[in-house]
Formats: C-alpha cells, sequence, structure tokens
C-alpha cells in the first residue's frame, strides 16, 4: 500500500487462472470454473498472465486430474487444457467485468532460452554464458501459448489490452539467471532483475497513463 498515493497493490497467485478444486479423489484443475472473478472484479486495474506453469508436471502442477465439463481424467494435451481455462477466463471478462471502470491487461508468454538452436548455435545446450542480445530483428518461433492467446483476446468482446512481450523478449538470451540463481541449477525460464521485467513495467506504465488521459 502507497499511502503517498492510496494505491494497493494485490499480487494474486492463480497459476492456471482457473480453480484447482480439493475431491475426494485429490485436487482437481477445473477447467470451467473461476471462482478468484469475484474477487477480481472489484479492482480498478486487473493485469493477468498465465502459460509458464501449464507444461509442469509431477508434484510441481499442483493437481493430481483434470475436469473439462463433466469429464474428469488424469491428463490431457496441456496446450487444449490451456485453450479451455482460457476460453473460461474470456467468458468471465464479457460476463463479469464492467471495463467502464476496470483496466483490463494480458501479458503475453515470455519465453525461455534453454536451446541454442533458437539464436543459430545449434551446438550450445543453455544460456549460460550469454553476455549480448540475438543480433537482429527476429520474432523467432512463435510460440503455440501464444497464438492461442491472441486468438482468445480477439474473441472478447470487452476491451483488453494485450501486453505482448514475447518478442522483444526472446531477443534477450542475455537477461536470464541461468546458473546464476543460487540454486545451482540452470534457470533460463525466469529473468534478471533489473533487466527485462523493467521493460514491460514500462510498458505497462505508458499504457495505464496513456489510457487515464
Amino acid at each position: 500500500i502507497n499511502q503517498d498515493y492510496g494505491v494497493s497493490i494485490i499480487l494474486f497467485t492463480s497459476h492456471y487462472l482457473v480453480d484447482i478444486q480439493q475431491d475426494k479423489i485429490g485436487p482437481v484443475l477445473n477447467l470451467n470454473s473461476m471462482s478468484s472473478g469475484n474477487l477480481w472484479k472489484q479492482m480498478d486495474v486487473l493485469i493477468f498472465n498465465t502459460w509458464l506453469w501449464w507444461y509442469r508436471t509431477g508434484p510441481k502442477q499442483g493437481w493430481e486430474y483434470i475436469q473439462d465439463g463433466k469429464t474428469i481424467s488424469k491428463d490431457m494435451n496441456r496446450m487444449t487444457a490451456f485453450t479451455r481455462a482460457l476460453q473460461t477466463w474470456a467468458k468471465w471478462v464479457d460476463s463479469s467485468v464492467d471495463t467502464s471502470k476496470t483496466a483490463l491487461f494480458f501479458q503475453g508468454v515470455s519465453p525461455a532460452h534453454y536451446d541454442g538452436a533458437g539464436w543459430g548455435e545449434a551446438g550450445v545446450r543453455d544460456c549460460s554464458r550469454e553476455t549480448t542480445p540475438i543480433a537482429g530483428a527476429t520474432r523467432g518461433v512463435v510460440p503455440l501459448a501464444l497464438q492461442v492467446q491472441e486468438d482468445i483476446l480477439r474473441s472478447i468482446r470487452k476491451p483488453v489490452h494485450f501486453l505482448n512481450i514475447t518478442a522483444m523478449s526472446y531477443m534477450r538470451k542475455d537477461g536470464h539467471p541461468a546458473s546464476h540463481n543460487g540454486l545451482g541449477g540452470m534457470d533460463c525460464t525466469h529473468w534478471c532483475v533489473a533487466g527485462v521485467p523493467d521493460t514491460w513495467n514500462q510498458i505497462l506504465s505508458t499504457t495505464l497513463l496513456t489510457q487515464s488521459g
């Protein structure tokens, strides 16, 4: 809470946006339920992002079953599950969010840099020794998750500001903690601070100021 400006910021951890519900068979990821929306729609500004956790497996995934409609299964194609969850979120936006008082943002896919083939060095296995961005203007391979996000955002009737950080972040193979994260292993998924996330914040700040007039 910033008392000078009367601003409160809430970080709400919901890796999948949709609910993980406790059932007698164990935790179930329900692709059609989003009870957290009751809290979210009270905010003046909402900034969503999801994808990083969708391909996690085992103990890191946080659930044991997936429910889609009336069907409960041990697992399913993760891109299909991701699409179903975003469709649930999109329906909630159109039915529940008053965009005349709530500014709505969705941040795109944050790319990883584990494979040097992505920047033209097929023999490089990670980004541990990278000190410069990828040279030249290239978008790289467009992640399928980004295509899903773009398609679903286009289907929403209400205004959602898409913070498309994928292409600019893809260039920054030098921006990851790599092996310098204090954990002893490679980390080419997260980003160093200060660094790439500062650019994301600048874009968000500029958009907010522009929209507020």
